[in-house]
């Protein structure tokens, strides 16, 4: 049986939501139903309900793509999560590293997205070696990501999620062994993905309606402004560039970042000799973000500033 609502109590309701498929939930009545009341009530009373909210097309981002391609998480409460990227795992581990251990083991994120490149697939490279150095095979790099991905496993909250969107690097990995052995498709190994279970890998990673995590967007110096303006009302937050910074849009309305995550390497690594010892913008670190009420908060971001020392908040942290 339908519930009954007086007038009164439907034009607020609707004034409110602005949807029949929401008032319909709200009230527990039949869309259909709420349809017909809407027009009964504005010809009794002289008024205009205009729909404000329409539902009819709506869908979620996550819903719109497969889970390979999409993944998210709603923001039905506070929420917080912690973004590495660009890690390029061969050496022993970093000041970077050791501070995201901590920061782990001291916020509880819900999500820790590893966001590109942790794989770093060296010999892989289409840069060539430089004075005959020795480069860490595939079982080397492979063997050096389980092991900090395994640290990080271990110090994870019960229902905190491991993402793991994918970076042009990893892909190495996967698009070398396409393109040498294309029989092998579908074989146990062949996959980057394979390695590493626990880790759900993805193309992009939802908060909500309005805040993307991928690896790489836009690229330049202004990656992150230029994301911000390309996406149309949504905080993108990449990796790739190896920049750690976060630059604010602000429109009419609100306010968007695009947020660049640094590189938990260290940008002096051997990892990074192609690049001929030119300065480099790049600086080590990783990025934490808190949503409340469905919206992204001013992005934090923990920086390295020495052998042993990060800043964060405003003081200098010994790790």
């Amino acid at each position: 049986m339908q519930s009954y609502h007086s007038d009164e109590v439907f034009i607020e309701c609707w004034k409110r939501l602005g949807s029949p498929i929401l008032v319909a939930k709200e009230l527990k009545m039949g869309a259909r139903t709420v349809s017909q009341r809407k027009v009964s009530i504005e010809s009794r009373h002289g008024i205009s309900l205009p729909t404000s909210n329409s539902q009819k097309f709506k869908k979620k981002k996550i819903e719109e793509t497969p889970h390979n391609v999409r993944r998210g998480m709603d923001l039905d409460g506070p929420k917080r999560i912690i973004i590495f990227s660009d890690a390029h795992f061969t050496d022993e581990p970093t000041v970077a590293f050791r501070a995201l251990l901590i920061f782990i083991k001291e916020f509880k994120p819900d999500a820790i997205i590893c966001n590109g490149d942790a794989f770093d697939g060296n010999v892989l490279s289409r840069f060539p070696s430089i004075n005959y150095d020795s480069k860490p095979t595939v079982l080397e790099e492979l063997n050096a990501c389980k092991w900090h991905l395994d640290q990080i496993e271990a110090i994870r909250p019960p229902s905190c999620e491991l993402i793991w969107t994918l970076g042009n690097h990893d892909m190495r990995f996967e698009s070398w062994l396409v393109s040498k052995v294309p029989e092998f498709s579908g074989v146990d190994g062949f996959s980057l993905k394979h390695h590493f279970p626990h880790w759900k890998t993805c193309w992009s990673y939802w908060m909500g309606e309005e805040t993307v995590i991928k690896h790489r967007h836009k690229g330049g110096r202004y990656a992150g402004y230029n994301n911000v303006a390309a996406a149309l009302g949504c905080n993108v937050i990449t990796g790739h560039t190896h920049v750690l910074c976060a630059s604010p849009l602000t429109g009419y309305q609100k306010t968007y970042w695009g947020v660049q995550t640094g590189c938990l390497a260290d940008p002096m690594s051997s990892t990074f000799e192609y690049c001929e010892d030119t300065p480099k913008d790049w600086r080590s670190g990783f990025a934490m973000l808190s949503f409340v009420d469905g919206r992204l908060l001013q992005p934090e971001l923990i920086i390295v500033s020495g052998e042993d020392e990060v800043e964060f908040r405003g003081c200098i942290n010994k790790i």
